[in-house]
């Protein structure tokens, strides 16, 4: 959310940041809204006014009564500050969940160094390595070679749950698993994480402390019932961790990580990746989650960006890092970088984790905080990103390490965890 004096004083550098975002609904909204925050300085105004016009007129009172004098003109203009007072408060309640409604659907504003853009065209390339595998046979995409190979079932996904899901089986289903385990290896053994086992069900304050609620309503699975929302990605849970919490200085940085299966419907998506595991309802993810100092977060930032292209750089598979421009950023996040993976199949490079610093934007919502050695309270920063999505990893080892028989090597970093096997 946002600092309501800070956007008052200084409207016109969020109406800067939020029209960098190239976004015509959220142009429509700032004069809106700047109209809100002068009716909402004149509501406190009046409010003020009529309370202290009775706080006069009550000790008026009292000071003539005690002289004896007549306070029967005092009495009626008292009473009828009460329904006015009565009237202003109800406008006022009114208004500001109204208000606070319109703050939690606007995002964050960029960082002066994002680049301006209107979508991912726009995107900056700021790392590209690995060396693109050159084949001398026809390439299968992962979904043919994984049907051929009996290691993905779409259909009886299909018969199970209906479109958009997958049964991994034998090898696939394998080697999904040890990409989980040497993730989360190496994260918490080589890059410092502290692995949590997080809900899968959250409530509806905790989607909202990382901006996921009230606007992506319809990106989520809910369970009625029980008035839960399976999550979208483990950056809810770890990232609410420490929410209405007050944190000591010296405790920063927090560094977390966790595997979890992740719930999307992927609302207004339709058309896009119907083929394959590219986009399914259900995935797995192994995320990263920092909570830290605001003047160390660009520098952690940086950081978590190395630790998920580690990831990459150790299954020898190629990929490239953007910083992706105002337009093609998420709602929460102040910066982002996109690492994306070469998959052969479709002559491209797709993306594998998104690295987002979000500032202060989700620790106002979330109410989380930190004291320092003076003894101010201040809002800490959060990052987010994946350390990898493990689908999207998976395809990009069938693709890139297939072989003109129909088996898949398996990279050297992996065969540990493979029972020392070369190939599948």
């Amino acid at each position: 959310m946002f600092d309501l004096k800070n956007l008052e004083t200084d409207f016109d550098r969020y109406a800067k940041g939020w029209q960098r975002r190239q976004q015509v609904d959220l142009l429509s909204a700032i004069d809106g809204l700047k109209n809100d925050l002068i009716r909402r300085k004149q509501l406190i105004q009046e409010k003020e006014e009529l309370l202290a016009k009775r706080n006069r007129g009550a000790e008026e009172v009292a000071k003539r009564k005690k002289a004896g004098e007549d306070i029967s003109g005092l009495i009626d203009e008292q009473k009828a500050i009460g329904p006015r007072l009565k009237a202003v408060e109800a406008e006022w309640n009114e208004f500001e969940g109204q208000l606070s409604d319109k703050l939690s659907r606007l995002p964050n504003i960029p960082n002066a160094e994002v680049p301006f853009g209107k979508s991912e065209e726009d995107n900056q390339e700021v790392a590209r390595v690995g060396d693109i595998r050159k084949f001398d046979f026809d390439i299968l995409s992962h979904d043919d070679l994984g049907t051929r190979r009996q290691w993905i079932d779409f259909d009886r996904a299909t018969h199970l749950s209906g479109s958009r899901f997958s049964v991994l089986r034998a090898e696939a289903a394998r080697m999904e698993r040890a990409l989980i385990q040497f993730m989360l290896d190496l994260h918490t053994q080589e890059h410092g994480y502290e692995e949590i086992q997080p809900p899968l069900l959250v409530n509806e304050k905790t989607l909202y402390g990382t901006g996921n609620l009230p606007k992506f309503h319809d990106d989520l699975f809910k369970v009625e019932r029980f008035d839960l929302f399976l999550i979208p990605t483990a950056e809810v849970p770890l990232s609410n961790l420490y929410a209405d919490t007050i944190l000591d200085e010296k405790d920063l940085p927090k560094y977390l990580t966790a595997y979890t299966p992740c719930f999307r419907s992927e609302a207004g998506s339709y058309g896009k990746d119907l083929k394959g595991l590219i986009r399914q309802h259900q995935f797995n993810k192994v995320e990263l989650v920092k909570i830290c100092h605001p003047e160390k977060s660009n520098e952690e930032h940086d950081k978590m960006r190395q630790n998920a292209e580690k990831i990459l750089e150790l299954l020898e598979l190629p990929y490239r890092t953007v910083v992706l421009c105002t337009g093609d950023m998420g709602f929460a996040s102040a910066k982002t970088f996109d690492i994306e993976v070469w998959l052969p199949s479709q002559n491209r490079y797709r993306e594998i984790s998104s690295v987002s610093n979000c500032g202060e934007f989700q620790a106002r919502r979330m109410k989380t905080r930190f004291r320092d050695s003076q003894g101010k309270i201040h809002h800490v920063h959060t990052l987010n990103g994946s350390g990898l999505a493990v689908g999207r990893t998976l395809i990009a080892i069938l693709e890139n390490y297939q072989q003109k028989d129909g088996s898949v090597e398996i990279p050297r970093v992996l065969r540990p965890y493979m029972a020392g096997k070369e190939k599948i």
